[in-house]
């Protein structure tokens, strides 16, 4: 209390004293009492007043640096925060500390949604949850103006309020949490505005233009701090999405790499001129499992492994499949199904049955590439066969031809071919006498292939010169296995065997000779060597003269009569002179008829049982003939070279 009368003076020494406004009335009081005079009374009184509107300035100031200090402090917690639920919720309680309000909620865009509509993410001060998950439409309710204009919008007695578009959903939860005044400002960053940021209370209140302006500059931070968060996660999410790519990559470089090394080691099989089955084995060790690989018609030609039974229209259907993809395709069972093919000609399929599912590119890869692999070895086996076929045919042409061969040459070159023409062979020469003459020229190549021979097909006829000693065996096999083959009859030829090619053309001649015989003798389909025919072996022959024939007819007779001074030839001439009887003939020789019957018994043995047969008794009395004319041409010339001097 001042010691002298109040004065302006008084007034402004409790200004700066920052006295409360009750000082300021009890001056006031003072003043009256001690009776001042009107002039000063009246000085004192718009001092006060003037005092009064200094604190009022300086109150609000001071109010205002507060709130900014908040503002600032709220911006910085902001950004300590990391998450976007974590921060909806820390600007809410935000904006309730910072007005003083009951409740506080933050509303986001739903993405997506051109109409505006907003769903509430986050509250705090509520009583009910009915408040969290409310959708709002984007003209409805303070957040629609908010959304429309980018300008906050308040009410200070919201559900009487007839200026807010009202919204039934809306108005059922500020019912139930009892609030009254309503304020909203955007929530955004730049221009965009993605969000509302509310602030209520339970009563009615007027915001004040300095409360709005406070909350709006809120929103504001929290538009920025959003959008960070926002950046954040998704620098987070494409950081994560890196570290997996790199992740596959790695991995998926791994697979590379073991690929690329299981693929160099079946390359290396193949370059060392590995078959399909070995190139299989090789590749079952890398993947595990059971592994078939089929030619283009469906056979199996490689099995490695014990593959399960398999339905044969499932396979066909996976094959097209694979063959349509151009890629493996799976098969039911985890079982797995690759093309096999070269410039797009279909060479086969690889199916592969794995003992565990192929889960990683891995095995996948490592399957196209082993079928990649099968494919460039039948390709070079079928160049390989190709050039092959072509050298065993010129080495053939050659030894048929006129022009006398070079015989050291053509058994060095008939070597390195796998061939040793020094080593008896026999020619054999068929004629089909009907059906696809492509079907008899691929089964020539495959036959001597596989007997280890040589082989040609022209003017309708396979020539096979293939290794043994017996033409007539070689004849009815070519015979027994090409009939079935072509579906007709097919005449067979053959004679030899030869060991040196210089002989091979004449062996060649002497099997046409008996085949087109054949054909003359109306015998088609028949099977003839020169000896089966017997005389007219002889005529065909260039090399079996009659002194053979004799031998090969008679022969065991002959040596028999040498080795034991007996006479069963004599025997079998007085035989067959007295018409087959037993005993004119013993009459005619001078013995019992018992003598001729144990020789005739010693003779069969020789013979054989068929010896009486008609065209076997025919051979028999022309080679006796012969037999008798060589020796009585052969005394004759003893003779002459005698009786010259």
């Amino acid at each position: 209390m001042p010691a002298t009368s109040p004065d302006a003076m008084s007034v402004l020494e409790l200004l700066a004293e920052g006295a409360p406004a009750a000082r300021f009335d009890e001056l006031l009081r003072t003043a009256r009492r001690e009776e001042l005079p009107g002039d000063t009374l009246a000085e004192l009184d718009h001092a006060v007043r003037l005092a009064s509107s200094v604190q009022a300035r300086i109150g609000h100031a001071q109010q205002r640096e507060a709130g900014l200090a908040a503002l600032v402090d709220t911006a910085h917690d902001l950004t300590l925060v990391h998450g976007v639920d974590a921060l909806l919720h820390e600007i809410a309680r935000r904006a309730r500390r910072l007005l003083n309000v009951d409740m506080a909620f933050v509303g986001l865009r739903n993405a997506g949604d051109e109409g505006g509509a907003s769903s509430i993410r986050a509250a705090e001060g509520g009583t009910t949850a009915r408040g969290v998950g409310l959708e709002t439409a984007g003209d409805r309710g303070l957040g629609g103006l908010v959304q429309r204009s980018g300008a906050p919008a308040w009410s200070p007695d919201y559900l009487t309020d007839t200026a807010v578009p009202h919204s039934p959903d809306i108005d059922a939860v500020v019912r139930a949490e009892g609030l009254h005044a309503v304020l909203a400002v955007p929530l955004g960053h730049g221009t965009a505005v993605f969000g509302t940021l509310y602030g209520a209370d339970r009563k009615v209140r007027y915001f004040t233009p300095d409360e709005i302006s406070l909350l709006r500059s809120l929103g504001k931070l929290a538009g920025v701090a959003l959008e960070r968060v926002r950046l954040l996660e998704e620098t987070r999410a494409e950081v994560t999405e890196l570290a997996r790519d790199t992740s596959r990559a790695r991995s998926s470089l791994d697979v590379q790499h073991r690929v690329e090394a299981a693929y160099i080691r079946l390359i290396d099989l193949v370059l060392g001129g590995c078959d399909p089955q070995t190139l299989a084995e090789a590749a079952v060790r890398e993947l595990s499992g059971a592994l078939v690989v089929r030619d283009c018609v469906g056979r199996e030609v490689v099995v490695t492994g014990t593959p399960p039974g398999l339905a044969e229209d499932d396979v066909l259907r996976w094959t097209y499949d694979a063959h349509a993809a151009g890629g493996p395709v799976p098969m039911s069972g985890g079982g797995w199904a690759a093309p096999v093919t070269a410039g797009g000609e279909n060479l086969g399929t690889v199916l592969l049955v794995p003992d565990e599912p192929l889960t990683d590119g891995f095995g996948v890869r490592l399957l196209q590439l082993t079928a990649r692999a099968v494919a460039l070895i039948l390709l070079l086996q079928r160049t390989s066969t190709v050039a092959h076929d072509q050298i065993r045919d010129e080495l053939l042409d050659e030894l048929l031809g006129d022009v006398g061969p070079q015989p050291r040459r053509l058994v060095a070159q008939a070597r390195r071919l796998g061939l040793s023409l020094g080593d008896p062979h026999v020619m054999v020469v068929a004629r089909p006498e009907g059906g696809p003459a492509g079907r008899a020229a691929a089964w020539a190549s495959s036959y001597a292939h596989r007997a280890s021979g040589l082989a040609r097909f022209r003017d309708g006829r396979v020539t096979l010169l293939l290794p043994g000693e017996d033409p007539l065996a070689a004849a009815t096999a070519v015979s027994a296995e090409l009939t079935p083959v072509v579906g007709h009859p097919v005449t067979v030829g053959a004679a030899g065997p030869v060991s040196d090619p210089v002989h091979v053309a004449r062996a060649h001649r002497e099997a046409l000779s008996c085949l087109e015989a054949l054909v003359e003798l109306g015998n088609p389909g028949g099977v003839a060597t020169p000896q089966q025919m017997g005389f007219l072996g002889v005529l065909l022959s260039e090399t079996h003269g009659i002194g053979d024939y004799v031998e090969a007819v008679i022969g065991p007779v002959l040596d028999y009569d040498t080795r034991r001074f007996t006479d069963l030839t004599g025997t079998l001439d007085a035989y067959f002179a007295s018409s087959a009887s037993p005993t004119r003939a013993a009459a005619g020789l001078h013995v019992h008829p018992n003598t001729v019957s144990r020789r005739l018994e010693r003779i069969a043995e020789l013979l054989g049982a068929d010896w009486l047969e008609p065209e076997r008794a025919l051979e028999i009395q022309l080679a006796l003939r012969l037999h008798r004319t060589r020796r009585t041409l052969r005394h004759r010339q003893v003779t002459s070279g005698a009786a010259s001097p």
